[in-house]
């Protein structure tokens, strides 16, 4: 048994709440208390990840241009910046807190994804 179990389908469903969940938490959280770029960066983050779910080939993408492929490796990218914001922008406390567990949440769910199944032809 895989410890792969999430699937493209499982990962589409989560794209859409984390997206909007970017761009509401700082406020409701009052991030940006050790630097302005804490609340920004979220929201932006926020804003750019909708835009690539809406983008992606899977089943909730609306225009379904960009690769599953893609989209996993800029979701990895966006957690490796996450974990690394508040060494490069000073965050502390909470700001700091917020970047940390959303950049390991995002590692994880990469690295619990399933591999692309190959279509046969």
């Amino acid at each position: 048994m895989s410890v792969r179990f999430v699937t493209r389908s499982i990962h589409a469903y989560l794209d859409y709440p984390v997206a909007f969940a970017l761009m509401g938490l700082p406020f409701v959280l009052g991030l940006g208390q050790s630097n302005p770029m804490a609340l920004w960066l979220s929201v932006v983050t926020g804003v750019a990840a909708f835009v690539l779910t809406v983008l992606t080939d899977h089943h909730l993408g609306i225009w379904r241009v960009l690769p599953y492929k893609v989209h996993l490796a800029v979701d990895l990218l966006v957690g490796v910046a996450f974990l690394a914001a508040p060494s490069l922008f000073g965050f502390s406390g909470l700001d700091a807190i917020y970047y940390w567990l959303n950049g390991a949440a995002v590692v994880a769910v990469i690295s619990l994804s399933t591999p692309e199944q190959s279509v046969a032809v």
